[in-house]
């Protein structure tokens, strides 16, 4: 019987390798920021040509690499953070695989140029494939520069799962600032096609959130600090009213490391039980610093999931902190039960009152007009006159929209129930309509006109109103700046990561821009699609929500009805944009039968 098990060449094994490490663009630019985090960097300078398809170029002051050095260092399983298999159990740099650069060099075309601080040149690699093509002296700074070009170059298929360049971008953007957040006394800078995205200058720890998050948010924050024999913990959380459904930063960081850990976030989140709805979050930033022999961050390559030997005991930890962060700031209300004393001034109701008051009663001039011209003996003396005008319109003119043929047959008097549903009768029973829903679906289909026809209608602000988002935020509010104004919004970037907003849609009623644009936001990052027909759906869907009326808002009888008949004028009437039921029949047997 023949042998069927063979070896596989290195250069295959180094793509499979390679594709536990480097799955997009972004694993590139994790993995290479590291590495010059470890090397001692103060200023590291990130740029990427179209997303990171064409290239990413990292350049570093640290403390660069010789000759040997620079080509032993994509040998896989070289690495200069361990020696044995105990190190394992005491690391303090972000790498220590010795898998990364292999990695990335056998999928893209690499050039290295590094100088040692103790040398007096340095030298140039070029790799192509995982194969060294060429290496000589070079004449270059102290310090590293990476260049990668044309990832997946060589595993098409790979290439071809890349998504849109906007999604990538993001992706890059989100790993960047997870090292940006926990290195503050780093200087960052960020170049996107040639173009300035963003400085981080050194400074302390809430300085650099804040340039992250955005100052609106950054301000709004709570400081915690405790520190156990277990675990050190420190950073900042959310005030309550800061919530969001989605859309919130969230980070954990332990010794120096971005990770995962939904265990944790259970404790902050508990932490608001009674103070925020169960399906909103709040933004934190916690740093955890402990022994690193307590820690396992050797689960899986990407180094997110670190498993802690005493987690039920930091679970307490982290609860406490953030309840402690919460009393201190007076977050959280208190009742001061012994405050007897300072009641003395709220007048107490004890029996009937000694005296009677009478309400004031309206005097009204059912004469005048104020639009009659002349002196007051010329003007009418008979309000039929005035009230006539608006008692019979005029007979082209109609008041509500014709009903569409597939309306159900129903009656024009309506009831509302909590402010939330309203009923009708209709030829198969009762119509219970969620009012909400329903000015949803309306508002959306309207919104979708108007961008399909690039008619949408800006009105103009008195004052423009200034926004703030973080760069990575910044940086797609610019990309989908032209569908904005297909909407109606006139919105202008001012640099950076500031925006005037000049003017809003005709029939958007928001009262808060900056919380409008942050749903947007978050809602196109769920979906990590940049095509135009899903950012239009995804764009009209938010502003109607935005704008559409709350549970609870009485309705008038011809609102209710105008409401009805623009419902059932839609292609959908029955379930919203994004599926959820917005009536619903009761049948007439059914309710026979409950009597």
């Amino acid at each position: 019987m023949p042998d069927f098990i063979h070896l596989l060449p290195d250069s295959v094994a180094n793509q499979i390798a390679a594709g536990e490490v480097i799955q997009r663009p972004s694993s590139v630019v994790k993995e290479l920021v590291e590495n010059a985090v470890d090397a001692g960097a103060r200023h590291i300078d990130l740029l990427v040509v179209e997303a990171g398809r064409t290239s990413i170029m990292v350049v570093d002051d640290g403390k660069g690499m010789s000759e040997t050095d620079a080509r032993l260092a994509f040998e896989r399983h070289a690495t200069s953070k361990i020696r044995e298999a105990s190190d394992l159990f005491s690391l303090r740099t972000m790498g220590f695989r010795g898998e990364a650069l292999p990695s990335i060099a056998a999928v893209s075309q690499v050039t290295l140029k590094t100088h040692a601080q103790d040398l007096d040149l340095g030298t140039c690699l070029t790799i192509e494939g995982g194969k060294v093509l060429s290496q000589e002296i070079d004449a270059c700074p102290v310090g590293s520069s990476f260049l990668v070009q044309n990832i997946f170059f060589n595993v098409p298929a790979r290439r071809k799962f890349l998504k849109s360049n906007q999604t990538e971008l993001s992706n890059i953007i989100q790993e960047y600032e997870r090292i940006v957040l926990v290195n503050p006394d780093i200087q960052f800078t960020f170049h996107s096609n040639g173009q300035l995205q963003n400085t981080y200058v050194p400074g302390t720890l809430r300085q650099r959130v804040t340039q992250v998050a955005g100052r609106r948010l950054g301000d709004g924050l709570l400081d915690v600090e405790v520190d156990t024999s277990l675990c050190r913990i420190r950073g900042f959380v959310g005030r309550p009213d800061m919530a969001r459904r989605r859309g919130v930063p969230q980070y954990f960081f332990v010794n120096g490391r971005y990770m995962r850990h939904p265990y944790f976030q259970k404790a902050v989140q508990q932490a608001f039980d009674n103070l925020i709805p169960a399906t909103e979050q709040v933004p934190y930033f916690l740093y955890f610093h402990v022994d690193p022999s307590t820690i396992d961050v050797n689960i899986h390559p990407t180094k997110t999931e670190i498993k802690f030997e005493n987690e039920q005991a930091i679970w307490q930890i982290v609860l406490a902190a953030v309840k402690e962060a919460l009393g201190k700031f007076n977050a959280v209300p208190t009742i001061e039960f012994d405050a007897e004393a300072e009641t003395d001034g709220i007048p107490v109701f004890s029996g009937k009152p000694s005296f009677e008051r009478s309400a004031p009663a309206p005097r009204v001039d059912v004469s005048y007009n104020p639009f009659a011209v002349g002196t007051p003996s010329q003007r009418p003396s008979s309000a039929s006159y005035w009230q006539s005008l608006y008692t019979e319109p005029a007979p082209e003119a109609t008041l509500f929209p014709e009903p569409a043929a597939t309306e159900p047959e129903r009656s024009h008097t309506h009831l509302q129930y909590r402010g939330q549903y309203i009923l009708t009768e209709t030829s198969k029973g009762l119509m219970v309509v969620d009012q909400r829903r329903a000015h949803v679906r309306v508002l959306y289909d309207r919104y979708l006109r108007q961008v399909k026809e690039r008619r949408g209608v800006s009105q103009q602000l008195l004052f423009p109103e200034m926004l703030q988002f973080s760069p990575s935020d910044a940086s797609l509010v610019r990309e989908i700046q032209d569908d904005l104004s297909a909407f109606g919004f006139d919105i202008t970037s001012l640099g950076g990561t500031s925006f005037s907003l000049q003017g809003v849609p005709a029939d958007l009623h928001c009262q808060d821009m900056q919380l409008l644009f942050s749903d947007l936001i978050a809602s196109l990052r769920e979906e990590g699609s940049r095509l135009d027909e899903e950012l239009s759906h995804r764009l009209a869907l938010t502003m109607a929500r935005s704008a559409a009326i709350v549970a609870g808002q009485v309705l008038r009888q011809e609102e209710m009805e105008h409401l009805l008949v623009e419902l059932f004028e839609s292609d959908n009437p029955n379930l919203t944009p994004d599926g959820r039921l917005v009536s619903t029949v009761i049948a007439g047997e059914d309710i026979d039968k409950m009597f």
